[in-house]
């Protein structure tokens, strides 16, 4: 080599180095694969079902399409984390909303897949861990404004989706095409059905999205329910919990909510991270709506 060539080389892995600190804050390492040769292999379940409802997968593409979805999610190895560990804090009040509502255990994982369980915010303006968009949050009974955002509050939200999720149920008579139904609309599903003459969800071919839906619901109960078989294993103290808490029924207006917070013995970081759904930094109340407010009692 000559001696240019040296200089140049060196300068080259110079200005790696410094990029590498500018953008890491350290040298960066790219990462390997997680376990390929454990998670990238395994069998697929004999059998797996929707709200009782069974997945044929002894028809091909409807394997290959399940198998996709669990090979991506078993290797979305910290999205993937982050879910099983924020279960542990949401399943407890969606699983008793959706029991008293007679919609099926499984459509927990539907709030995974919409949301991954946090407040998101999507570009079309859905929010909330179930992302309603606000004419039909509204619709099913919400308050949406600038102040109070329902779409926020986790036991209502779940409400509404049950009453979504049983009105569909009504109108297809399954509860696999009414959780697509979720994702792509009743009136488009319906118009998908009525062109192609046929009325089971495997059978339909629907939008990119809506067709992979169903089964990115599967594939997050599959791993949910069986971690560890795809190298996922997390102790009880690494779940994120649910806090105890009381409610503070109000029925009047609330003029400075970080003084509110303070009257209750916490901040007003602590009362929004626990009430989302108050959106501003008071709460103008003129026609004495109840709210209640949840006031942690521990762990803040």
């Amino acid at each position: 080599m000559t001696m240019n060539w040296i200089k140049k080389l060196g300068l080259t892995a110079a200005v790696v180095f410094v990029s590498g600190v500018l953008m890491y804050g350290t040298t960066y390492t790219p990462k390997a694969n997680k376990k390929v040769t454990a998670e990238m292999h395994f069998s697929l379940p004999d059998s797996i079902d929707f709200a009782g409802e069974r997945t044929p997968l002894h028809i091909s593409d409807v394997k290959e399409r399940l198998d996709r979805e669990l090979l991506v999610n078993a290797n979305l190895d910290a999205t993937t984390l982050l879910v099983i560990k924020r279960a542990n804090r949401a399943f407890p009040t969606i699983e008793p909303i959706l029991k008293k509502y007679g919609v099926p255990d499984d459509f927990k994982y539907l709030a995974v897949i919409e949301s991954n369980l946090v407040n998101a915010v999507s570009p079309a303006g859905a929010r909330g861990i179930w992302q309603f968009m606000p004419e039909t949050a509204r619709e099913r009974g919400m308050e949406v404004n600038d102040m109070v955002d329902e779409r926020y509050h986790l036991e209502k939200a779940t409400e509404a989706a049950c009453k979504y999720f049983l009105d569909a149920k009504a109108k297809f008579g399954s509860w696999t095409l009414a959780a697509a139904s979720y994702n792509g609309g009743m009136s488009g599903v319906n118009k998908q059905i009525e062109m192609q003459k046929v009325t089971d969800y495997y059978d339909l071919l629907l939008t990119e999205e809506t067709s992979r839906y169903v089964f990115r619901i599967l594939a997050l109960k599959e791993i949910m329910k069986n971690a560890e078989k795809y190298g996922f294993t997390i102790g009880q103290q690494d779940l994120y919990a649910q806090l105890p808490s009381k409610k503070i029924m109000v029925d009047s207006s609330i003029t400075d909510l970080a003084t509110f917070a303070k009257s209750q013995g916490i901040n007003y970081k602590i009362l929004k991270i626990h009430n989302p759904w108050l959106r501003d930094k008071k709460l103008i109340n003129a026609s004495r709506k109840v709210y209640a407010i949840e006031i942690p009692l521990s762990g803040y």
